[in-house]
């Protein structure tokens, strides 16, 4: 029941995707994102942070990407104090709880998993109700990238 709740997601994914997603093999995750063009937040801390060059690196990556609607779902000015200078550690540690490393398939997924991020702490899968990822929806699964995989996500996800 639940691989046939993700492979439906993956599917309906799939069909609903634009046609930025389904150019996006030849482009790696950055470029992905940014012709997308729903996550130029995500995109201008992914710069603010200094992560460009290694999320353009081979990988693989999965990121659980947040829009821009994720980011201005956080509390006013939260967004604004992390992309300044003396900010780039916190704002590197949230980022980089949104990768993991390696491609991990909407298929790959079961209920309950936890996935180790490359900020050191885990992230919880689950699948009792569409999926969700530490809470955040995944609104669109398995958008491949020359160097990995992004999936989206409506919120964006905090360490503790």
């Amino acid at each position: 029941m639940l691989r046939r709740t993700v492979l439906a997601l993956s599917a309906a994914a799939a069909m609903t995707g634009t046609a930025v997603f389904s150019a996006a093999h030849s482009k790696d995750v950055v470029d992905t994102a940014i012709d997308a063009g729903n996550f130029t937040t995500l995109v201008a801390a992914v710069e603010a942070a200094g992560l460009v060059d290694t999320l353009k690196g081979e990988g693989p990556f999965t990121v659980f990407a947040p829009t821009d609607e994720a980011f201005a779902a956080l509390p006013e000015g939260t967004v604004e104090d992390l992309l300044k200078p003396e900010n780039k550690d916190q704002l590197v540690s949230i980022l980089t709880y949104h990768v993991v490393p390696g491609a991990v398939m909407s298929s790959d997924l079961s209920d309950g998993m936890e996935a180790a991020t490359v900020q050191g702490g885990n992230l919880m899968v689950d699948l009792s109700d569409g999926v969700k990822v530490n809470g955040a929806t995944v609104t669109t699964a398995d958008i491949e990238a020359s160097n990995g995989v992004i999936h989206v996500i409506d919120t964006v996800i905090i360490p503790e």
